[in-house]
């Protein structure tokens, strides 16, 4: 009956955890299912974001982080209008998102606050080999778009209130259409289960370049079409909740600080370079004149 007798450190992990959980008044299983904990350490904050978690860059800034001031980073899986919710329900000390628009909503409306550009990538508009709405002769991802429309190809939308979502949005709105029709798959997924989705039906889809580079090996069927434009630059931002509102808000600004950082700029610049011979992320002075 070995395998019910629990270790020490292991049932000191367990109480740990569900101090954490209460104290963030969210269920347990939320880490878990849709994150994940990095470092052991006596400070514990937590944060949420999308891609960034995906991809592996914020395990990387955590753990250094953790290592240098005994912290414990609890990562919440949202998408940016999902995690804009959660801090501003305080139901996380941070988060990390890229949504500009909303980001200085939120600083006007006062729950939230230490923005600090932290980095960028850029949007890619993918789609099948064949290109049946001729996308790669477009002017801008706007021309791109109404392409798509008018030729009623297949386009697969997260549809989920995203970063990606509302930029996709917005170019809809710059084309004067509103999407809509069979041709028009809403997925309510993230960035790499849409991206399989848009393969499996041979749509178009406006993947970030990082889940690209990444990823790319689950949408063999798909190219990158279109890209250059402005406007499809991807601005990152941290936020942290205002001063003594959650329990772990001083570490969460301690991690911001870090990942302004030349240490932790440098983390971001050349994240997944070694695997894949260019880096996932550019850095926010890569990213600062595009910071609108």
């Amino acid at each position: 009956m070995a395998h019910f007798a629990f270790s020490r450190s292991f049932k000191s992990t367990l109480l740990a955890l569900l101090f954490l959980a209460f104290a963030l008044n969210q269920p347990l299983h939320a880490a878990d299912e849709s994150g994940a904990t990095y470092g052991m350490g006596q400070h514990a904050f937590s944060l949420a974001t999308g891609s960034p978690g995906e991809l592996g860059l914020l395990k990387v800034l955590a753990e250094e982080f953790a290592r240098r001031a005994d912290a414990r980073m609890i990562w919440v899986k949202a998408g940016t209008g999902a995690s804009l919710k959660l801090l501003q329900e305080q139901k996380v000390d941070m988060a990390m998102v890229h949504a500009p628009a909303q980001v200085e909503k939120a600083l006007q409306d006062g729950w939230a606050t230490g923005k600090i550009l932290i980095g960028s990538n850029e949007f890619y508009i993918v789609g099948p080999k064949g290109d049946p709405a001729g996308i790669a002769k477009a002017g801008n991802a706007a021309d791109a778009y109404r392409r798509i429309a008018e030729a009623k190809a297949r386009f697969v939308s997260r549809g989920d209130n995203s970063g990606t979502h509302q930029k996709e949005m917005q170019i809809w709105q710059k084309a004067g259409l509103q999407p809509s029709g069979d041709w028009y798959i809403v997925t309510k997924e993230f960035m790499t289960a849409s991206l399989k989705r848009a393969n499996a039906e041979g749509a178009y889809f406006m993947s970030d370049s990082s889940t690209w580079i990444m990823e790319k090996q689950v949408a063999p069927d798909l190219v990158i079409l279109y890209r250059g434009d402005k406007f499809l630059v991807n601005t990152y931002h941290a936020l942290v909740a205002p001063k003594g509102s959650t329990s772990g808000r001083d570490t969460a600004e301690g991690f911001i600080s870090f990942v302004a950082s030349p240490d932790g700029q440098r983390i971001i610049a050349d994240y997944g370079r070694d695997h894949f011979g260019e880096a996932l992320y550019n850095d926010a002075a890569y990213a600062r004149p595009y910071d609108q």
